[in-house]
């Protein structure tokens, strides 16, 4: 299970690392994933303390996550150096190749709840000259008259019913 670790643990480690203390040894004791201790030095050695606070927010366009992209497979960077170099989490990174590799689109995704436009209204707009005030009139004339012929049509479909089972038309 991933544990959060705090920047004070975080900067406890690396001190005892820079300090000459063996690597595995502190991975070991404190439960630690090798790469992700490698990472939080490499961030240290880079970027001071603050490189242990994690990754900056800052939204790629898609062609710099595919400028990205091209420095791992076509230049054959280590994935370290790139979410060094571009202060990435490797998750990030690891996301962008493989979408890459299945032909995704490395566009930013809207965020939040899509606009609801799903059966609406278009925006009602006053018609400037007679011609397309006749249009408007025709068009909504012609949408009753084909809801008049539809509401005929199930009347007398259900009429039909009605006398095959044997009952009388009902008056409404």
């Amino acid at each position: 299970m991933y544990r959060h670790h705090t920047i004070e643990e975080r900067l406890n480690v690396i001190l005892r690392i820079i300090n000459g203390e063996p690597f595995k040894k502190i991975c070991r004791e404190y439960g630690l994933d090798a790469n992700e201790v490698r990472q939080w030095y490499l961030r240290y050695q880079k970027y001071g303390e603050e490189g242990l606070h994690g990754t900056a927010s800052y939204h790629y366009t898609s062609q710099e996550k595919q400028k990205i992209v091209s420095e791992y497979t076509e230049k054959v960077l280590p994935l370290q150096e790139i979410c060094l170099r571009y202060n990435l989490s490797l998750s990030a990174v690891k996301s962008w190749i493989r979408k890459t590799r299945r032909g995704e689109t490395l566009e930013n995704r809207r965020r939040g709840r899509p606009p609801k436009v799903i059966m609406a209204r278009p925006k009602k707009k006053e018609p400037q000259t007679e011609l397309e005030k006749l249009q408007a009139e025709n068009l909504r004339l012609r949408a009753e008259n084909a809801l008049l012929k539809k509401v005929k049509a199930l009347v007398e479909e259900q009429e039909a019913r009605a006398r095959f089972n044997g009952q009388k038309p009902s008056t409404n």
